[in-house]
């Protein structure tokens, strides 16, 4: 067999909209994945389903495989002719050890490329609000590591260079000998009053800062807990941060929001907030699948000229119709003269889509609203109406269409089952961390939460925790529970959900100067 191909690749500095198109593009055809703890999870999503995920570990205290383990675990995956990413937080060849992975390469005889990641020496800085180089400050940087080998006999670092030489200086890796690296600065001559700036998990939405000088700096860390991973930088153009500080003075930043969509859903509100500067947990509870009965649908379909209404309720309902439809025909226009009702403006959109034009949706986007809906736009008397939901929906809207005289076809195109995995930790981590908002988009979100989590138990261990509902059905769900949603979304749909978030958000309780 022919051997395949390591990708020494860069996952850069955490925020996942850092990633390059090359590594994007590797990660999406990659048949193993062996990460570093540095890396954000969620990253993780972008290999296929069947792909094997190796966790590599390789901080300080969590090395899940010791380095010439894992060097051989690279060589032994591309030997059975796998395409093999390694992927590494920041850039491969910065303090990452990648050099030495890819010098094991070498000498085994196995093909490797290296794709450069952008490196937390800038980035964490930039999101500070920290420019490493200013005309008004200085026109140079210096990067160094505070962690070198342990079993070194002598330090690299010469520390008397690194005080008298000029411009800023940053540090990696630097905050367990925070104390002696600082305290050996001042004494080789630079002065204790030199401003100081560390970031934390810099570039993600649970970045936080701390900021002193050279002779304060280490007795901050210990006050405050301060601990790794983190950028240190030294030098005047620390104290620009309060003026370019653009990232911790987003709306939402500091509050950890979670999403239960489904994966496909989930990303536009995820990136919403993101842009807002939540930290999301993307925990999808439920996932689309065929319904018990496909053959219910596929009848309806071949009879779509006996309707005078198709009804959809939702975006996941209209993909699902469509799907099968095609399968069927290869020409839209077999949909006949149906006209079409749709639940909501994502409903409508995903229509649109399809170049389909929305005759009736009604002002509030509820699917019991659609009967009202339709008594004002005309008499549905004997008017044959297929409705087109999921498998398990509420019983309302076809009773109330029938009270008005419709003759309703109630057909599911769709089911929604519980999503249990947890490929980026972000379940977990909300278990250990608890939340700032819970949001549900649909009943089916609070109901499969709830079975997987136990919502109450939830709230009474993490009792700041509130929930966000899109609308009256959810809200209703989350009734049943005995609960409360603390803000609901109006309108009711995700516009409507973001803004409820924003409504619902308290002050940031991370992070900080």
């Amino acid at each position: 067999m022919t051997s395949g191909t390591v990708y020494l690749v860069g996952a850069g500095p955490g925020d996942v909209g850092l990633l390059t198109m090359r590594a994007a593009e590797l990660l999406g055809r990659a048949d193993v994945v062996v990460y570093d703890a540095l890396v954000n999870p969620e990253l993780l999503r972008l290999a296929p389903k069947g792909a094997e995920i190796i966790y590599g570990g390789k901080r300080s205290r969590d090395h899940a495989i010791p380095q010439d383990q894992l060097n051989k675990l690279l060589v032994e995956k591309a030997r059975t002719g796998k395409s093999v990413v390694r992927l590494k937080g920041g850039d491969p060849y910065v303090f990452g050890r990648g050099g030495e992975e890819a010098q094991e390469l070498a000498e085994a005889g196995i093909r490797f490329e290296v794709v450069p990641g952008i490196s937390s020496v800038v980035a964490a800085p930039n999101y500070a609000g920290i420019p490493l180089t200013h005309r008004d400050h200085c026109a140079t940087f210096t990067v160094f590591t505070g962690h070198e080998d342990p079993t070194k006999e002598s330090s690299n670092l010469d520390l008397a260079w690194l005080a008298k030489t000029p411009g800023t200086k940053v540090i990696l890796m630097g905050v367990e000998r925070i104390r002696p690296l600082t305290s050996e600065l001042v004494a080789q001559g630079m002065s204790k009053e030199t401003p100081v700036g560390m970031i934390r998990w810099g570039t993600r939405s649970k970045q936080e800062t701390l900021f002193g000088t050279l002779g304060t700096i280490a007795d901050l860390v210990e006050k405050t807990g301060f601990s790794a991973p983190a950028v240190t930088i030294i030098g005047g153009v620390v104290t620009l941060h309060d003026q370019l500080d653009w990232f911790q003075t987003r709306p939402l930043f500091g509050q950890r929001v979670v999403v239960t969509r489904t994966r496909d859903q989930a990303s536009e509100v995820s990136r919403r907030l993101r842009d807002l500067g939540a930290d999301v947990l993307e925990i999808p509870t439920i996932r689309i699948t065929h319904p018990d009965e496909p053959k219910d649908l596929v009848d309806a379909i071949l009879e779509l000229n006996s309707y005078e209404w198709l009804v959809f309720t939702s975006p996941n309902g209209v993909t699902a119709f469509f799907e099968i439809f095609f399968k069927s025909f290869d020409d839209l226009r077999d949909i006949g003269g149906c006209r079409i009702a749709a639940v909501g403006p994502a409903t409508a959109a995903r229509l649109k889509e399809l170049h389909l034009r929305v005759d009736l949706m009604p002002d509030e986007y509820v699917s019991s609203k659609i009967a009202a809906a339709f008594k004002a736009e005309q008499s549905i008397e004997n008017v044959n109406i297929l409705l087109l939901r999921a498998q398990v929906a509420n019983p309302e809207l076809p009773q109330a269409l029938m009270a008005l005289g419709a003759i309703v076809d109630d057909v599911a195109c769709y089911k929604t089952v519980p999503e249990t995995e947890d490929v980026t930790g972000s379940a977990a981590r909300m278990l250990e961390e608890g939340a700032d908002l819970i949001t549900f988009t649909s009943a089916s979100t609070v109901e499969n939460f709830h079975a997987r989590f136990n919502l109450p138990e939830l709230l009474k261990k993490f009792p700041e925790t509130r929930l966000a509902s899109i609308g009256p059905e959810t809200t209703k769900a989350i009734k049943a529970l005995g609960l409360e949603a603390a803000v609901e979304a109006k309108p009711h749909n995700i516009d409507g959900l973001i803004a409820a978030v924003q409504k619902g958000s308290k002050p940031r309780r991370r992070g900080g100067k």
